[in-house]
């Protein structure tokens, strides 16, 4: 299928379609990443969908900490389920293009579902917080309405800031050219690609950033401060037990923020786009992958459900 360019004055281009450069040029290496990453994305749904059916079908799993972990799994699946089929039809296919309205769209539903996965990590960091600091309220504070109502208030925002990004690259209607140096439509590389003045964009784009990632980081960081300074005061032979109820959380933000700003923040990557492709690989597929690994090992509820369910199965 053709580029369309529409040749306009000077360099300006106004196009139809854009070209994903995926992450490796070599016609020998398409096969492997194609086996690669269609191993992981199953690994992801499957491991994902095992929580989800574990925590539905366990009576004793129906509490807000496993409520909220079902929803992220919901989530992790339709973050990984935005990128990687489009990317191994593109490598079965020989073809990289995708239409400018596919590109906005794929953009916004990994916004939302990205963001999504910030806001739930947060409601979770707080849940923990409450069960910890406020153990004797902690089923009148996370009635279920509460939990409902965090939940829904966690997709509207990620909604209103999707739609915030899609209104931003609405406004840019020439660009530089249609080479996408990533293997997905990612905000940050379609505003490089921009032509017009996009110091107003910037703006807004680095204060969304800041609504939308470091205030649920502070979130977090905020309540296992307090977290932690509850466990210092309770005897030593009880502070293993009330680590450990947060210990599966703590992992999995420290590597989707630790991640995610490492390959935004470093200027390596930064200045080389191909390895920014690589890295970003990292927090949407690597991530939502292993996410179910790190709650289920350490947790023998899910452990026991899960064995459970599957002797029921087989």
């Amino acid at each position: 299928m053709p580029i369309y360019l529409f040749p306009l004055t000077g360099n300006l281009t106004s196009v139809s379609e854009f070209f994903l450069l995926g992450l490796s040029d070599d016609a020998e290496l398409q096969p492997l990443l194609c086996v690669l990453f269609l191993s992981m994305y199953l690994v992801t749904v499957l491991g994902n969908l095992l929580i989800i059916l574990a925590v539905t079908s366990d009576p004793h799993l129906h509490t807000p900490m496993y409520f909220f972990l079902s929803n992220l799994s919901l989530v992790d699946i339709s973050f990984i389920s935005t990128t990687v089929p489009k990317m191994i039809v593109d490598i079965q296919s020989h073809s990289r293009i995708i239409s400018y309205g596919g590109c906005l769209t794929q953009m916004s539903i990994f916004i939302l579902f990205g963001c999504m996965d910030c806001l739930l990590l947060t409601v979770m960091a707080y849940d923990r917080f409450v069960a910890i600091c406020h153990p004797l309220h902690y089923m009148v504070i996370m009635n279920p309405r509460l939990c409902c109502f965090l939940v829904l208030v966690s997709f509207f925002l990620s909604l209103l800031d999707s739609q915030v990004h899609n209104l931003i690259v609405l406004q840019l209607t020439y660009f530089k050219n249609v080479d996408i140096s990533n293997f997905f439509c990612e905000p940050s590389q379609l505003l490089k690609l921009a032509c017009s003045d996009t110091f107003t964009n910037n703006i807004v784009t680095y204060f969304d950033g800041a609504i939308f990632v470091f205030l649920p980081f502070s979130g977090i960081f905020f309540s296992y401060y307090k977290i932690l300074s509850s466990i210092l005061r309770v005897p030593s032979s009880r502070r293993y037990k009330a680590f450990s109820t947060c210990a599966s959380h703590l992992a999995v933000v420290c590597l989707f923020y630790g991640t995610g700003l490492g390959v935004y923040l470093s200027p390596t990557i930064s200045q080389s786009p191909r390895q920014g492709a690589v890295a970003s690989v990292m927090y949407t597929v690597v991530i939502p992958m292993l996410n179910p690994f790190i709650y289920s090992l350490r947790n023998r509820h899910i452990k026991r459900t899960m064995w459970r369910f599957s002797r029921k199965m087989f």
